[in-house]
Protein backbone atom coordinates (compact mmCIF):
# COMPACT_ATOMS: atom_id res chain seq x y z
CA UNK A 1 0.00 0.00 0.00
CA UNK A 2 2.75 2.47 0.98
CA UNK A 3 5.47 3.08 -1.58
CA UNK A 4 8.74 2.15 0.13
CA UNK A 5 11.28 4.31 -1.70
CA UNK A 6 9.52 7.67 -1.31
CA UNK A 7 9.17 6.95 2.41
CA UNK A 8 12.91 6.22 2.66
CA UNK A 9 13.77 9.33 0.66
CA UNK A 10 11.61 11.51 2.87
CA UNK A 11 13.10 10.09 6.06
CA UNK A 12 16.67 10.59 4.82
CA UNK A 13 15.90 14.19 3.87
CA UNK A 14 14.84 14.84 7.48
CA UNK A 15 17.58 13.05 9.42
CA UNK A 16 20.38 14.75 7.50
CA UNK A 17 19.19 18.11 8.92
CA UNK A 18 20.71 18.77 12.35
CA UNK A 19 17.92 19.66 14.80
CA UNK A 20 19.61 19.06 18.14
CA UNK A 21 17.89 20.95 20.97
CA UNK A 22 19.62 22.75 23.85
CA UNK A 23 18.32 22.63 27.41
CA UNK A 24 20.43 25.67 28.37
CA UNK A 25 18.70 27.91 25.85
CA UNK A 26 15.72 30.11 26.74
CA UNK A 27 14.38 30.46 23.20
CA UNK A 28 11.74 28.37 21.41
CA UNK A 29 12.90 26.50 19.45
CA UNK A 30 15.92 26.20 21.71
CA UNK A 31 18.29 26.15 18.71
CA UNK A 32 18.19 28.18 15.53
CA UNK A 33 18.99 25.13 13.40
CA UNK A 34 15.62 23.55 14.22
CA UNK A 35 14.05 26.21 12.03
CA UNK A 36 15.62 24.64 8.94
CA UNK A 37 13.53 21.50 9.22
CA UNK A 38 10.52 23.37 10.61
CA UNK A 39 10.31 25.59 7.53
CA UNK A 40 10.82 22.60 5.25
CA UNK A 41 7.93 20.73 6.90
CA UNK A 42 5.70 23.77 6.71
CA UNK A 43 6.28 24.06 2.97
CA UNK A 44 5.83 20.32 2.39
CA UNK A 45 2.42 20.42 4.10
CA UNK A 46 1.43 23.27 1.80
CA UNK A 47 2.71 21.34 -1.22
CA UNK A 48 0.67 18.30 -0.16
CA UNK A 49 -2.44 20.44 -0.40
CA UNK A 50 -3.41 20.44 3.26
CA UNK A 51 -5.40 23.36 4.62
CA UNK A 52 -4.93 25.71 7.59
CA UNK A 53 -1.16 25.18 7.34
CA UNK A 54 0.59 27.37 9.90
CA UNK A 55 3.90 27.83 11.65
CA UNK A 56 4.02 30.17 14.64
CA UNK A 57 6.84 32.23 16.12
CA UNK A 58 7.88 29.32 18.33
CA UNK A 59 8.16 26.77 15.53
CA UNK A 60 4.90 24.89 16.16
CA UNK A 61 3.50 23.58 12.90
CA UNK A 62 -0.15 22.67 12.34
CA UNK A 63 -2.19 21.60 9.32
CA UNK A 64 -5.52 20.01 8.41
CA UNK A 65 -6.54 17.20 6.12
CA UNK A 66 -10.28 17.95 5.80
CA UNK A 67 -12.90 15.24 6.16
CA UNK A 68 -14.11 13.66 2.93
CA UNK A 69 -17.08 12.02 4.66
CA UNK A 70 -20.67 13.11 5.23
CA UNK A 71 -20.67 11.25 8.53
CA UNK A 72 -20.23 13.13 11.77
CA UNK A 73 -16.90 12.08 13.21
CA UNK A 74 -14.30 13.24 15.74
CA UNK A 75 -11.30 15.36 14.79
CA UNK A 76 -8.20 13.19 15.25
CA UNK A 77 -4.66 14.56 15.63
CA UNK A 78 -1.24 13.07 14.94
CA UNK A 79 1.80 14.71 16.52
CA UNK A 80 5.58 14.27 16.32
CA UNK A 81 8.62 16.33 17.32
CA UNK A 82 11.43 17.36 15.01
CA UNK A 83 14.23 18.05 17.48
CA UNK A 84 16.83 15.46 18.50
CA UNK A 85 18.42 14.92 21.89
CA UNK A 86 21.19 17.21 23.17
CA UNK A 87 22.86 14.17 24.72
CA UNK A 88 24.46 12.90 21.50
CA UNK A 89 25.52 14.69 18.36
CA UNK A 90 23.12 14.98 15.44
CA UNK A 91 25.56 16.95 13.28
CA UNK A 92 26.52 15.56 9.88
CA UNK A 93 24.34 12.44 10.08
CA UNK A 94 25.30 9.89 7.41
CA UNK A 95 22.57 7.21 7.28
CA UNK A 96 23.38 3.74 5.98
CA UNK A 97 20.79 1.50 4.33
CA UNK A 98 21.08 -2.24 4.96
CA UNK A 99 18.97 -4.17 2.46
CA UNK A 100 17.74 -7.65 3.41
CA UNK A 101 19.50 -7.67 6.77
CA UNK A 102 21.13 -11.06 7.31
CA UNK A 103 20.80 -11.17 11.10
CA UNK A 104 24.55 -10.76 11.68
CA UNK A 105 26.84 -7.98 12.90
CA UNK A 106 26.56 -4.67 11.05
CA UNK A 107 29.80 -2.72 10.71
CA UNK A 108 28.79 0.88 11.25
CA UNK A 109 32.29 2.30 11.10
CA UNK A 110 35.23 0.26 9.89
CA UNK A 111 37.89 2.80 10.93
CA UNK A 112 36.64 3.08 14.50
CA UNK A 113 35.54 -0.57 14.81
CA UNK A 114 31.98 0.38 15.74
CA UNK A 115 29.65 -2.59 15.32
CA UNK A 116 25.89 -2.95 15.73
CA UNK A 117 25.52 -6.52 16.89
CA UNK A 118 22.56 -8.75 17.80
CA UNK A 119 24.78 -10.01 20.62
CA UNK A 120 24.36 -6.59 22.24
CA UNK A 121 20.95 -5.66 20.82
CA UNK A 122 18.86 -8.81 20.53
CA UNK A 123 15.89 -6.95 19.01
CA UNK A 124 17.85 -6.89 15.76
CA UNK A 125 17.12 -10.56 15.17
CA UNK A 126 13.40 -9.98 14.62
CA UNK A 127 14.20 -7.80 11.60
CA UNK A 128 16.16 -10.37 9.63
CA UNK A 129 15.34 -10.00 5.95
CA UNK A 130 14.13 -6.42 6.33
CA UNK A 131 15.62 -3.07 5.29
CA UNK A 132 17.37 -1.26 8.13
CA UNK A 133 18.55 2.34 8.26
CA UNK A 134 21.46 2.84 10.66
CA UNK A 135 24.01 5.50 11.58
CA UNK A 136 27.65 5.49 10.49
CA UNK A 137 28.62 5.05 14.15
CA UNK A 138 29.60 8.68 14.78
CA UNK A 139 26.20 10.32 15.32
CA UNK A 140 22.68 9.44 16.31
CA UNK A 141 20.21 8.75 13.51
CA UNK A 142 17.25 10.92 14.51
CA UNK A 143 14.49 8.34 14.07
CA UNK A 144 13.34 9.82 17.37
CA UNK A 145 11.23 11.41 16.10
CA UNK A 146 11.80 12.01 12.40
CA UNK A 147 10.45 8.52 11.77
CA UNK A 148 7.18 9.71 13.30
CA UNK A 149 7.14 12.82 11.14
CA UNK A 150 7.83 10.73 8.04
CA UNK A 151 4.95 8.38 8.86
CA UNK A 152 2.48 11.20 9.43
CA UNK A 153 3.50 12.92 6.19
CA UNK A 154 3.28 9.72 4.17
CA UNK A 155 -0.10 8.87 5.70
CA UNK A 156 -1.71 12.22 4.90
CA UNK A 157 -0.18 12.12 1.42
CA UNK A 158 -1.72 8.69 0.87
CA UNK A 159 -5.12 9.78 2.14
CA UNK A 160 -4.94 12.90 0.01
CA UNK A 161 -4.11 10.83 -3.08
CA UNK A 162 -6.77 8.18 -2.37
CA UNK A 163 -10.05 10.02 -1.85
CA UNK A 164 -11.88 6.71 -2.05
CA UNK A 165 -10.69 6.09 1.54
CA UNK A 166 -13.34 7.74 3.69
CA UNK A 167 -12.06 9.56 6.75
CA UNK A 168 -12.87 12.37 9.13
CA UNK A 169 -10.91 15.56 9.76
CA UNK A 170 -7.24 14.92 10.53
CA UNK A 171 -5.03 17.44 12.29
CA UNK A 172 -1.24 17.31 12.03
CA UNK A 173 1.14 18.85 14.58
CA UNK A 174 4.95 19.05 14.64
CA UNK A 175 6.76 20.44 17.68
CA UNK A 176 10.26 21.58 18.71
CA UNK A 177 12.16 20.78 21.89
CA UNK A 178 10.44 17.58 23.04
CA UNK A 179 13.81 16.12 23.96
CA UNK A 180 14.37 18.80 26.60
CA UNK A 181 10.86 18.44 28.02
CA UNK A 182 9.37 21.56 26.41
CA UNK A 183 7.67 20.13 23.35
CA UNK A 184 4.17 20.83 24.60
CA UNK A 185 4.86 23.99 26.61
CA UNK A 186 3.66 26.39 23.92
CA UNK A 187 1.39 24.03 22.02
CA UNK A 188 -1.96 25.73 21.38
CA UNK A 189 -4.44 22.95 22.17
CA UNK A 190 -7.45 25.15 21.40
CA UNK A 191 -6.05 26.12 17.99
CA UNK A 192 -5.22 22.49 17.23
CA UNK A 193 -8.87 21.70 17.76
CA UNK A 194 -8.71 17.91 17.96
CA UNK A 195 -10.91 15.74 20.15
CA UNK A 196 -7.87 13.62 20.86
CA UNK A 197 -4.51 12.86 19.28
CA UNK A 198 -1.71 10.33 19.08
CA UNK A 199 2.00 11.00 19.31
CA UNK A 200 3.94 8.87 16.83
CA UNK A 201 6.92 8.67 19.13
CA UNK A 202 7.21 5.11 20.41
CA UNK A 203 9.95 2.61 19.66
CA UNK A 204 9.53 -0.92 18.31
CA UNK A 205 6.69 -2.02 16.09
CA UNK A 206 3.47 -2.64 18.01
CA UNK A 207 4.08 -0.33 20.96
CA UNK A 208 0.94 1.38 22.24
CA UNK A 209 1.36 3.36 25.41
CA UNK A 210 -0.97 5.40 27.57
CA UNK A 211 0.93 5.60 30.84
CA UNK A 212 4.31 7.12 31.54
CA UNK A 213 6.53 8.20 34.38
CA UNK A 214 5.80 11.03 36.73
CA UNK A 215 8.96 13.09 36.45
CA UNK A 216 10.89 15.74 38.34
CA UNK A 217 14.30 17.35 38.05
CA UNK A 218 16.33 18.00 41.19
CA UNK A 219 19.39 20.11 41.87
CA UNK A 220 21.19 19.55 45.16
CA UNK A 221 23.39 22.51 46.14
CA UNK A 222 26.05 21.66 48.72
CA UNK A 223 27.97 24.49 50.35
CA UNK A 224 31.43 23.93 51.80
CA UNK A 225 34.18 26.06 53.28
CA UNK A 226 37.57 26.33 51.63
CA UNK A 227 40.62 26.88 53.83
CA UNK A 228 44.32 26.46 53.11
CA UNK A 229 44.80 22.68 53.45
CA UNK A 230 47.83 23.14 55.66
CA UNK A 231 45.74 24.96 58.27
CA UNK A 232 42.36 23.36 57.65
CA UNK A 233 41.87 21.24 60.76
CA UNK A 234 38.52 22.01 62.34
CA UNK A 235 37.83 24.70 59.75
CA UNK A 236 37.50 23.22 56.26
CA UNK A 237 34.21 21.77 55.09
CA UNK A 238 34.73 19.84 51.86
CA UNK A 239 31.49 19.92 49.87
CA UNK A 240 32.67 17.02 47.70
CA UNK A 241 32.76 14.65 50.69
CA UNK A 242 29.29 15.76 51.74
CA UNK A 243 28.11 15.11 48.20
CA UNK A 244 29.59 11.62 48.42
CA UNK A 245 27.66 10.99 51.64
CA UNK A 246 24.45 12.23 50.01
CA UNK A 247 24.90 9.98 46.97
CA UNK A 248 25.75 6.90 49.02
CA UNK A 249 22.73 7.39 51.31
CA UNK A 250 20.27 6.77 48.46
CA UNK A 251 19.20 3.20 47.61
CA UNK A 252 21.76 1.92 45.13
CA UNK A 253 19.42 -0.50 43.40
CA UNK A 254 16.78 2.17 42.73
CA UNK A 255 18.66 3.51 39.72
CA UNK A 256 17.95 3.20 35.97
CA UNK A 257 20.42 0.36 35.45
CA UNK A 258 18.68 -1.77 38.11
CA UNK A 259 15.00 -1.12 37.35
CA UNK A 260 12.43 -2.04 34.70
CA UNK A 261 8.69 -2.02 33.93
CA UNK A 262 6.90 0.20 36.46
CA UNK A 263 9.80 0.44 38.90
CA UNK A 264 10.86 4.00 39.66
CA UNK A 265 14.33 5.37 40.31
CA UNK A 266 16.66 8.16 41.38
CA UNK A 267 19.12 9.00 38.61
CA UNK A 268 22.26 11.03 39.25
CA UNK A 269 22.99 12.46 35.82
CA UNK A 270 25.36 15.30 36.62
CA UNK A 271 27.91 16.37 39.21
CA UNK A 272 30.13 19.44 39.34
CA UNK A 273 32.06 20.74 42.27
CA UNK A 274 35.06 21.71 44.33
CA UNK A 275 35.70 22.17 48.02
CA UNK A 276 33.57 25.33 48.19
CA UNK A 277 30.50 24.07 46.36
CA UNK A 278 29.21 20.91 44.70
CA UNK A 279 26.04 20.62 42.66
CA UNK A 280 24.34 17.26 42.06
CA UNK A 281 21.72 16.93 39.33
CA UNK A 282 19.12 14.19 39.69
CA UNK A 283 16.02 13.14 37.87
CA UNK A 284 13.24 11.29 39.71
CA UNK A 285 10.91 8.92 37.89
CA UNK A 286 7.99 6.78 39.08
CA UNK A 287 4.73 5.60 37.51
CA UNK A 288 2.94 5.64 40.85
CA UNK A 289 2.07 9.18 41.96
CA UNK A 290 2.35 8.43 45.69
CA UNK A 291 5.74 6.77 45.23
CA UNK A 292 6.82 9.73 43.10
CA UNK A 293 5.95 12.20 45.87
CA UNK A 294 7.69 9.95 48.39
CA UNK A 295 10.89 10.03 46.32
CA UNK A 296 10.93 13.81 46.43
CA UNK A 297 10.44 13.64 50.18
CA UNK A 298 13.33 11.19 50.54
CA UNK A 299 15.72 13.69 48.94
CA UNK A 300 14.42 16.59 51.01
CA UNK A 301 14.66 14.62 54.24
CA UNK A 302 18.18 13.44 53.41
CA UNK A 303 19.32 17.01 52.90
CA UNK A 304 17.73 18.04 56.19
CA UNK A 305 19.36 15.13 58.02
CA UNK A 306 22.86 15.98 56.78
CA UNK A 307 22.32 19.63 57.68
CA UNK A 308 21.32 18.50 61.17
CA UNK A 309 24.49 16.44 61.50
CA UNK A 310 26.65 19.47 60.74
CA UNK A 311 24.46 21.96 62.58
CA UNK A 312 24.63 24.13 59.47
CA UNK A 313 22.46 24.60 56.39
CA UNK A 314 24.96 23.22 53.92
CA UNK A 315 22.46 21.55 51.59
CA UNK A 316 19.59 23.18 49.73
CA UNK A 317 17.44 21.51 47.08
CA UNK A 318 15.53 22.75 44.05
CA UNK A 319 12.84 20.29 42.95
CA UNK A 320 10.82 20.96 39.79
CA UNK A 321 8.06 18.73 38.47
CA UNK A 322 8.47 18.04 34.74
CA UNK A 323 5.45 15.95 33.73
CA UNK A 324 2.92 13.49 35.12
CA UNK A 325 1.52 10.09 34.24
CA UNK A 326 -1.05 10.57 31.48
CA UNK A 327 -2.90 7.41 32.51
CA UNK A 328 -5.28 9.35 34.77
CA UNK A 329 -6.31 11.47 31.77
CA UNK A 330 -6.54 8.59 29.28
CA UNK A 331 -8.51 6.06 31.33
CA UNK A 332 -11.78 8.09 31.13
CA UNK A 333 -11.50 7.97 27.31
CA UNK A 334 -10.09 4.49 26.82
CA UNK A 335 -11.94 4.15 23.53
CA UNK A 336 -9.09 6.09 21.91
CA UNK A 337 -6.63 3.39 22.98
CA UNK A 338 -9.05 0.69 21.84
CA UNK A 339 -9.27 2.40 18.45
CA UNK A 340 -5.49 2.36 18.01
CA UNK A 341 -5.35 -1.27 19.09
CA UNK A 342 -8.03 -2.19 16.56
CA UNK A 343 -6.17 -0.31 13.83
CA UNK A 344 -2.93 -2.15 14.56
CA UNK A 345 -4.59 -5.54 14.41
CA UNK A 346 -6.34 -4.58 11.17
CA UNK A 347 -2.99 -3.98 9.44
CA UNK A 348 -1.33 -7.08 10.88
CA UNK A 349 0.53 -5.56 13.83
CA UNK A 350 0.34 -7.21 17.25
CA UNK A 351 -0.18 -4.46 19.86
CA UNK A 352 2.32 -4.25 22.70
CA UNK A 353 0.60 -2.27 25.44
CA UNK A 354 3.07 -1.25 28.11
CA UNK A 355 4.07 1.76 30.23
CA UNK A 356 6.59 4.25 28.87
CA UNK A 357 9.78 4.43 30.88
CA UNK A 358 10.04 8.08 29.98
CA UNK A 359 7.70 10.77 28.76
CA UNK A 360 6.38 12.22 25.54
CA UNK A 361 4.68 15.41 24.43
CA UNK A 362 1.52 13.35 24.85
CA UNK A 363 1.85 13.21 28.63
CA UNK A 364 1.84 17.00 28.91
CA UNK A 365 -0.79 17.45 26.21
CA UNK A 366 -3.10 15.06 28.04
CA UNK A 367 -2.96 17.30 31.10
CA UNK A 368 -3.56 20.32 28.84
CA UNK A 369 -6.88 18.86 27.71
CA UNK A 370 -5.80 16.86 24.65
CA UNK A 371 -5.78 13.11 25.48
CA UNK A 372 -2.81 11.75 23.62
CA UNK A 373 -1.61 8.10 23.76
CA UNK A 374 1.66 7.13 22.12
CA UNK A 375 2.10 4.86 19.08
CA UNK A 376 5.25 3.19 17.80
CA UNK A 377 7.41 4.97 15.22
CA UNK A 378 9.64 1.92 14.72
CA UNK A 379 13.11 3.00 15.85
CA UNK A 380 15.48 1.36 18.32
CA UNK A 381 18.40 2.47 20.51
CA UNK A 382 17.44 6.14 20.50
CA UNK A 383 19.88 8.89 21.51
CA UNK A 384 23.09 7.20 20.42
CA UNK A 385 25.33 5.81 17.74
CA UNK A 386 23.56 2.42 17.64
CA UNK A 387 20.17 3.87 16.69
CA UNK A 388 18.42 2.18 13.78
CA UNK A 389 14.96 1.86 12.25
CA UNK A 390 13.46 -0.93 10.09
CA UNK A 391 11.76 0.56 7.05
CA UNK A 392 9.02 -2.07 7.27
CA UNK A 393 8.13 -0.82 10.77
CA UNK A 394 7.77 2.71 9.44
CA UNK A 395 5.50 1.45 6.69
CA UNK A 396 3.31 -0.33 9.24
CA UNK A 397 3.14 2.79 11.42
CA UNK A 398 1.98 4.74 8.37
CA UNK A 399 -0.69 2.12 7.72
CA UNK A 400 -1.83 2.36 11.36
CA UNK A 401 -2.38 6.12 10.97
CA UNK A 402 -4.43 5.55 7.83
CA UNK A 403 -6.49 2.83 9.49
CA UNK A 404 -7.18 4.99 12.56
CA UNK A 405 -8.42 7.71 10.22
CA UNK A 406 -10.82 5.21 8.66
CA UNK A 407 -11.98 3.61 11.90
CA UNK A 408 -12.59 6.95 13.61
CA UNK A 409 -15.72 7.32 11.49
CA UNK A 410 -17.27 4.58 13.63
CA UNK A 411 -16.44 6.37 16.86
CA UNK A 412 -19.35 8.00 18.66
CA UNK A 413 -17.38 9.38 21.60
CA UNK A 414 -16.51 12.84 20.37
CA UNK A 415 -17.43 16.45 20.94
Amino acid sequence: MINKQPLIDRFLSYVTIDTQSDENSNTTPSTEKQWVLAKKLHQELIDLGLTDVSIDDNGYIMATLPSNSTKKSPVIGFISHYDTTPDFTGTNVKPQIIEKYDGKDIILNQDQNIILSPDDFEDLEQYTGQTLITTDGTTLLGADDKAGITEIMEAVKYLKNHPEIEHGTIRVGFTPDEEIGRGAHKFDVKKFGADWAYTMDGSQIGELEYENFNAAGVKVFIRGKSVHPGYAKGKMINSIYIAQDFINSLPRLETPEHTSDREGFFHLNGIKGDVEETVLEYIIRDHDREHFEARKEVLSNLGAEINSQYGLELITLSIKDQYFNMREKIEPVMHIVDLAEEAMKAVGVEPIIKPIRGGTDGSQLSFMGLPCPNIFAGGHNFHGRFEYVPVESMIKATEVIIKIAQLSLKTKNHS
